[in-house]
């Protein structure tokens, strides 16, 4: 797939305010400062398209951006950040979870984790949750671009090996770089792939 428009809609703290679900919408969601904002601009090559910020949870409300003229992206602000206090964290996981579970245009929820990071528990509990109530979702590994090649392997594997504890079979994962662009057109045709599964 070539993007060859990209456009911001609107930015909401409510499911229910986003907008008609009439195309095919893909989230993209995962801890403050994983490289979200980087990769969603990599994704349509629009430099700030997506608010980039050397200050983690920069995004703070349900952001979409209407692609092609087809699809929706959808950018979720991150979790986990302890920087805010406990009263925010806590009605962005509600605005999250209500549009997650709501949205039923979502075809797909990609879970961006930092590649360099051993398993942390906030990324594992989010996509038992998401498991656990049937969203489908997909991996994305960023930030490969800052490891060698054998220990991006090896904590590859570490993670399959963890998430094999509570799946009998993985989710489909993507390796990126924002840097070097590396797995863009391969979470694009992923995109591609899926978009004929959207029936109104």
């Amino acid at each position: 797939m070539k993007i060859t428009s990209s456009k911001f809609i609107i930015s909401k703290p409510h499911w229910k305010e986003c907008p008609a679900p009439n195309f095919p919408e893909y989230a993209f969601i995962g801890r403050s400062n994983v490289g979200k904002s980087s990769l969603i601009n990599t994704l349509c090559e629009k430099k700030g398209l997506a608010k980039t910020s050397s200050t983690p949870g920069k995004t703070q409300l349900i952001n979409h951006f209407l692609i092609n003229e087809k699809w929706y992206l959808c950018d979720l602000p991150g979790y986990g950040y302890a920087k805010v206090s406990k009263k925010s964290r806590e009605e962005w996981s509600k605005m999250i979870k209500g549009y997650i579970l709501n949205r039923k245009n979502l075809l797909n929820t990609f879970v961006l984790i930092d590649s360099r990071l051993k398993p942390q528990k906030i990324d594992i509990d989010f996509m038992i949750f998401l498991g656990e109530n049937g969203v489908p979702f997909s991996i994305i590994f960023t930030k490969t671009d800052k490891l060698k090649q054998k220990e991006l392997s090896l904590n590859v594997k570490t993670y399959e090996k963890e998430l094999y504890k509570y799946w009998e079979e993985l989710p489909p994962y993507f390796i990126t770089s924002s840097e070097k662009k590396l797995g863009k057109e391969k979470i694009l045709d992923y995109i591609e792939n899926i978009n004929p599964l959207f029936k109104k």
